[in-house]
C-alpha cells in the first residue's frame, strides 16, 4: 500500500527506531518528545509494556503532525496489531514472522516489519506483504550477516534490532541496513525513571551521532 510504503521510506530517511520498552505510561510522551528532539525519526512502543495501548494513543496524539513516526513493537498476533492500528500506530514491528499479523497490517495500511533471521524467512515475509523485515537478534550474527542477506535480496529492506549500540550502529548501516532499532543503547532508562528528560535527550543524541558516522563521506 502507498501509505505503508511512504512510512518505511520516512523511517529509512532517518534510519533510527527507538524501542520504548517498559517506559511507564505517564512518562511515554515526555520520553518520545526527548527522543524526537535528539533527532530520532521513529519511536516504537512495545506491546509487552504495561498500558502500551494507552501510551501509544497518547504519544501518537502528542506527536501528530510531527516528523517523528509512532509505532508498536513486540506485536505477536493480529488482534494486537489491529488494536495498535486503531489508536494510531503508523508501523508495526514483530519479533517473528506471522503471516496473519502481516495481512492484518496490510488491511489497515500500516507498515509492518516481521522478525526474521534467514533468507527463507525474509522471502516468505516479503511474499506475505511485509514492507521490510526486522533482522533479529542482530548482534548475534553481526553486520556481515546483514550484508550477506542484502546481496541476493536487495529489494527487501532490512532493519537490524537487538544489541545495536553506539559501537556497532554505523557498521550495520554501512552494511546496508535500511534503519536500525535500539532500546537501552538509545533510551536512558534511569533518566526516564527520575524524570530527567534533558538527560534522555542528551543520551539519545550520542546514539544519533554514532549512526550519522555511517553517512560521513
Amino acid at each position: 500500500m502507498i501509505v505503508s510504503e511512504n512510512t518505511l521510506g520516512r523511517i529509512a530517511e532517518n534510519g533510527i527506531i527507538a524501542v520504548m520498552r517498559g517506559v511507564p505510561v505517564e512518562s511515554a510522551v515526555e520520553t518520545a518528545r526527548a527522543l524526537a528532539r535528539a533527532g530520532v525519526g521513529a519511536v516504537e512502543i512495545t506491546a509487552d509494556t504495561p498500558g502500551a495501548v494507552n501510551a501509544l494513543r497518547r504519544v501518537h496524539a502528542d506527536l501528530d503532525g510531527d516528523e517523528t513516526l509512532v509505532g508498536a513493537g513486540t506485536v505477536t498476533d493480529p488482534s494486537t496489531a489491529s488494536r495498535a492500528a486503531e489508536v494510531g500506530a503508523e508501523f508495526v514491528v514483530a519479533p517473528h514472522l506471522d503471516v496473519a499479523t502481516v495481512e492484518t497490517c496490510n488491511r489497515y495500511g500500516v507498515a509492518v516489519l516481521p522478525g526474521v533471521m534467514t533468507p527463507t524467512e525474509a522471502v516468505r515475509a516479503a511474499e506475505a506483504g511485509a514492507d521490510g523485515v526486522k533482522l533479529f537478534p542482530a548482534a548475534t550474527v553481526g553486520p556481515d550477516h546483514l550484508a550477506a542477506l542484502r546481496g541476493p535480496l536487495p529489494q527487501i529492506p532490512l532493519v537490524p534490532t537487538g544489541g545495536i549500540d553506539t559501537g556497532n550502529v554505523a557498521e550495520f548501516l554501512a552494511a546496508g541496513a535500511a534503519a536500525v532499532g535500539a532500546g537501552s543503547a538509545l533510551i536512558d532508562g534511569e533518566a526516564v525513571e527520575r524524570g530527567d528528560f534533558e538527560a534522555v535527550e542528551a543520551y539519545a543524541r550520542e546514539f544519533v551521532a554514532a549512526a550519522e558516522a555511517a553517512h560521513v563521506g
